[in-house]
């Protein structure tokens, strides 16, 4: 199982990324072990996630994320919490 994220930065930035471990990821992003970006930009909380079955769903997912706007990326959050 796979899960795809977004995370909120210190500078209210958005981060998206994959992993099989979301609380694990979490305490790596925090810690500076994260992507270069959330190195620089610090993580602070799990916005979002959703669960892909294979490595190469939660990619092809991870890509389209990032290609949204911010605005969208905010509205499939909210919707995201709606429906959890």
């Amino acid at each position: 199982m796979y899960y795809v994220y977004i995370l909120e930065c210190t500078d209210k930035t958005l981060y998206c990324g994959i992993t099989t471990d979301l609380k694990r990821r979490l305490v790596e992003h925090k810690a500076g072990k994260g992507g270069n970006y959330t190195r620089s930009h610090g993580a602070v909380k799990m916005l979002y996630t959703e669960k892909k079955k294979d490595r190469s769903s939660a990619s092809k997912r991870e890509a389209m994320i990032k290609k949204m706007s911010r605005s969208n990326k905010l509205s499939l959050i909210k919707k995201g919490k709606a429906t959890r």
